[in-house]
């Protein structure tokens, strides 16, 4: 492959147009939704609000189940811009940003004329798009992560300490950002690959002190500070939300052994197709060439394929299974894409036929859900009608010409292109049509303003029967503390419950002797809301 002219300002105004399309436009379109948004951000407002930087608290009372970057950073976010939805999610995705440079930049000085490639095949993965919008631990990890890898293997292959220092940087952040499964995988790849090379000295090699010390200096005062503050920490964060939660199912995330494969599969999409081209091609390698494909000079696939599968492994053996926890392996199959296309470009090869149809059909089909996500929402099905088929329509045109131009003379220089044509799509139009839909239905914040109108002045709330996901919703708009009605929570002053539709007997069995009034309904999540009055004598 000729390599191409130097355009830095072109490749970064592009990276730049991407990341603020992909990542920040239309973050406040709708509301926190799930139980962990609300919950992390509502940690760290109040941990702004009391200036602590050590101890996360929810309600009031020390919530150790999770590090302190995301909140640092949230804090961060809620001291410039104010405390909102939008903000709390604004650290995910500048993480996110942060990780694509890193990409571009690494392979711009290791793989030159595919920086551009990589960047913008990691930038747009399903799993990075939907991630770097939630304000959640999981991006900060894999950003951290990331970046720490791609400094290791740099440091493989210049002996710069500078690199070096940058791994233990990164790694030591990875710490903060979600306990010691950072460092855990760093160490598990970099142990695989050494051994799978039979270079046992690099191992040793890595272990480098000053390196180590920054690691310390980076992740163990936090860890240290929380631990004299709060004796439980130790027994809650690591008994508990580490080991007892890698090894039993005591938070009830239950999923079969081989679950991380369809997420995998899903979190890589529109690239999918040609990640699995690509792992194949390097598993073939090293079939034919055996040790000898490891021993090469450049053993960089190799090293993606043990990062891309040691966490799909490591988590597949765990008991407790969420789909975020191998979010620090997508990069690996991204990157992997990029060398193969390089490869593929030097050798003038375009992408076979098979290939092309399954890669252009896989990119397409999003758009279909994507136009007809408020049936998805509220029918919870995909409707057969003119809307479908104008759907059906628009991805079969959009499969046909990514096929066409696949098996065009341009073959992989265009890949990048014309798959991030349904890329943008897709977000663009499950933003302008689904948000919407999706704020009415997953997040608490059209219901907290319907409540906020019913009030002349802010009463307390309490729950009745309703998900997490609701409570803990209320607790961040509300900006206060949750009573739950079922644990016999029941405040003493007049308040307000949002309770589960046909919670009427149980919100009168708990208030027993005080008025209640019914206020309302929200339909779209089945939620009533009732004005209770304060206990005699208060």
């Amino acid at each position: 492959m000729d390599t191409p002219r130097p355009r830095p300002l072109t490749d970064w105004l592009l990276l730049t147009g991407f990341c603020a399309f992909l990542f920040f436009f239309g973050i406040a379109h709708f509301g926190l939704v799930g139980a962990d948004e609300p919950r992390y951000a509502q940690v760290a407002r109040e941990m702004l609000a009391r200036h602590d930087l050590i101890t996360p608290t929810l309600g009031g009372k020390p919530w150790l189940e999770k590090p302190v970057l995301y909140y640092w950073q949230a804090m961060l976010a809620f001291g410039i811009f104010g405390v909102s939805d939008w903000a709390a999610r604004l650290p995910s995705a500048i993480d996110a940003t942060l990780m694509v440079a890193a990409v571009y930049l690494f392979l711009k000085r290791f793989r030159p004329g595919i920086e551009l490639d990589g960047a913008l095949m990691t930038a747009s993965s399903a799993g990075i798009i939907g991630f770097a919008r939630a304000a959640s631990m999981d991006m900060a990890l894999a950003a951290a992560f990331t970046i720490a890898m791609l400094a290791w293997y740099a440091w493989h292959q210049t002996s710069s300490r500078r690199c070096l220092t940058l791994f233990y940087l990164f790694v030591g952040l990875s710490g903060l950002a979600k306990g010691p499964v950072g460092p855990f995988l760093a160490a598990a790849i970099i142990v695989i690959f050494a051994m799978a090379k039979a270079e046992y000295r690099l191992i040793g090699r890595t272990l480098w002190i000053p390196g180590i010390l920054l690691f310390c200096a980076v992740t163990l005062p936090w860890y240290v500070a929380v631990q004299l503050r709060n004796p439980e920490f130790f027994r809650v964060f690591i008994l508990e939300h580490n080991l007892a939660r890698f090894g039993t199912n005591l938070y009830r995330h239950p999923e079969p052994f081989w679950y991380y494969l369809p997420v995998m599969l899903i979190g890589l999409v529109p690239w999918t197709v040609f990640v699995i081209a690509a792992l194949v091609e390097s598993m073939r390698t090293w079939w034919i060439e055996r040790c000898g494909f490891l021993q090469t000079e450049d053993a960089f696939n190799a090293f993606l394929v043990i990062w891309l599968v040691v966490p799909v492994v490591f988590f597949s053996i765990s008991q407790s299974k969420l789909p975020g926890y191998i979010l620090p392996a997508l990069p690996a199959g991204t990157l992997l894409l990029a060398d193969y296309v390089r490869r593929h470009i030097m050798a003038n090869q375009g992408p076979a036929m098979g290939w092309a149809v399954l890669h252009s059909v896989t990119a397409a089909l999003p758009v279909i859900p994507a136009l007809l996500i408020q049936y998805v929402v509220f029918q919870h099905r995909l409707p057969w009608g003119s809307a479908a088929e104008v759907a059906l329509a628009l991805a079969a045109i959009l499969a046909i010409g990514l096929i066409a131009t696949l098996r065009s003379q341009y073959g992989f220089r265009m890949l990048r292109f014309v798959t991030l044509v349904p890329v943008v799509l897709v977000v663009a139009a499950a933003l302008r049509i689904g948000a919407p839909a999706l704020d009415s239905t997953l997040s608490v914040r059209p219901v907290f303003d319907q409540i906020s109108r019913l009030q002349s002045r802010p009463l307390p709330l309490a729950v009745c029967l309703v998900s997490r996901d609701t409570e803990y919703g209320l607790a961040f708009y509300a900006n206060q503390a949750i009573d739950r009605y079922e644990l016999g929570q029941v405040p003493s002053g007049e308040h307000l419950v949002v309770a589960l539709q046909g919670a009427e007997k149980a919100i009168a069995k708990r208030a027993a002797g005080r008025r209640v009034s019914y206020l309302g309904s929200f339909a779209p999540q089945h939620l009533d809301y009732f004005w209770v009055s304060a206990e005699s004598g208060n």
